[in-house]
């Protein structure tokens, strides 16, 4: 059984399997989302995406998609690839995705994600569990929350992660449905109240593990998203504040140390350093030098002869003993 006190969200073009494997590294606890991976892309595209590395889990498959018998088929495959769980995205506001009829234009329709939930669990044993808005458009009262979660619940869905944000399906970019709808974390919190026997989870906007522990005095679980990716070493201190672990925290030296050997691993399997420095940019924030780190990365980690020795290099930039 999973404890979703902590979880890193699905983020596009962000949250790939070398981002999750830095991750993990500085957490052996905190829930990790793979981006959302399509069922087209799962059945019909041409690369591998759901590869990862064992190191990983716990890990959860975000799924996007609204056709039952495409979802059951990739939740079977999902499950043969050792997923922990795998999430239903509803909450995705993009133009792309409501074109595919899946993300957030799907809070309109509980009754066919119900149907979904309740075939890709009938069809395999892994939890099935969905990520959504508390609106969409118009539609946002807490009665049309109430009755989304309700309705899917009932299907057999026992874990929900609500961003706190209603988004607008028209009239907003992705991005701009991240910061300008207000955030409702009282809603979330009723959301509990009312449905005591789920598992809810908060995200939107969660900044610090101090905000994580307040949030988790009404809900489960709490899911952050941007402010990790910003500043990665957030994630070092999280077993010891939010689970209680007792192993040493790792300073952020030994984290580059042990991503070095990663890089070089990548690179002589025919990867490129630069696919996994950019998701290490902010690792030293906070501390002298960490400008300079940054600046070394982005100017020399794209480069053909990238390697551990990079980060390495840009590693000497940084007074790791002034924060």
């Amino acid at each position: 059984m999973i404890s979703h006190k902590l979880s890193i969200a699905p983020m596009l073009d962000w949250t790939d399997r070398h981002c999750r494997y830095f991750y993990r590294l500085m957490s052996a606890h905190t829930v990790l989302y793979t981006e959302m991976v399509t069922t087209g892309a799962i059945l019909h595209g041409r690369g591998d995406y759901l590869a990862y590395n064992e190191a990983e889990h716990p890990l959860v498959l975000q799924l996007g998609g609204s056709d039952v018998k495409a979802m059951v088929e990739c939740a079977k495959i999902a499950e043969q690839r050792g997923y922990d769980e795998i999430n239903i995205n509803v909450g995705c506001p993009s133009d792309r995705v409501q074109n595919g009829r899946f993300g957030a234009c799907l809070m309109a329709e509980p009754t066919l994600v119900a149907e979904c939930v309740s075939e890709m669990q009938a069809a395999t044993k892994v939890p099935v569990t969905v990520k959504s808005r508390i609106g969409i458009d118009d539609q946002d009262s807490y009665e049309f929350l109430h009755t989304f979660i309700e309705q899917v619940a009932k299907a057999g869905c026992q874990h929900f992660i609500i961003h706190a944000r209603k988004a607008w399906l028209t009239g907003l970019s992705p991005k701009q449905n991240r910061d300008i709808p207000p955030l409702d974390y009282q809603r979330v919190y009723q959301i509990k109240k009312d449905f005591s026997e789920l598992e809810i989870s908060i995200n939107g906007g969660i900044k610090s593990l101090e905000e994580a522990s307040e949030h988790l005095q009404h809900v489960d679980g709490v899911m952050i998203g941007r402010e990790i990716y910003n500043s990665p070493y957030l994630l070092a201190q999280a077993d010891q504040k939010l689970y209680q672990a007792t192993t040493p925290v790792l300073t952020r030296e030994q984290v580059i140390e042990q991503m070095i050997t990663y890089v070089d691993q990548h690179v002589a399997s025919g990867g490129k350093a630069w696919h996994i420095l950019r998701h290490m940019l902010g690792l030293c924030n906070g501390l002298a030098g960490a400008r300079q780190f940054r600046r070394y990365l982005s100017e020399c980690a794209g480069k053909p002869e990238a390697n551990g020795t990079t980060l390495k290099e840009a590693s000497l930039k940084v007074n790791f003993n002034s924060n």
